[in-house]
């Protein structure tokens, strides 16, 4: 396998960059942080994502091995979401970056208000 280059514009990692970059990656994988969750659960929680947005995101993070999924197989359906080790440590990182946003909120958006 060859060593990751996300600045090289044919390097694949490129792409989980892309997926990661998602504002709904972003709030998502905090949010999982915090336990299973089920669809509706998730819903809810991300206020403003569409059902079709939260499952391609779901199936993207699933796809890179960042959550798991498991059907209970019963009737109605029941299926949960969580994390796997990688994506707690996914989540953890950008749990640092939340911080960050929430740290730093005022004086970003003083900046913001001066430059329009």
């Amino acid at each position: 396998m060859q060593r990751a280059d996300p600045w090289s514009a044919t390097c694949p990692s490129r792409g989980i960059i892309e997926i990661l970059a998602s504002k709904w990656v972003l709030l998502l994988l905090p949010t999982l942080r915090r336990g299973p969750k089920r669809n509706g659960d998730l819903i809810r929680a991300l206020d403003g994502v569409s059902q079709k947005m939260l499952t391609q995101t779901l199936r993207d993070l699933e796809r890179y091995g960042i959550i798991k999924r498991h059907d209970f197989a019963e009737v109605p359906p029941r299926v949960e979401y969580s994390l796997t080790r990688i994506g707690a440590s996914l989540a953890e990182v950008i749990d640092s970056l939340d911080d960050w946003v929430i740290k730093h909120y005022g004086p970003l958006m003083d900046a913001a208000a001066r430059h329009t």
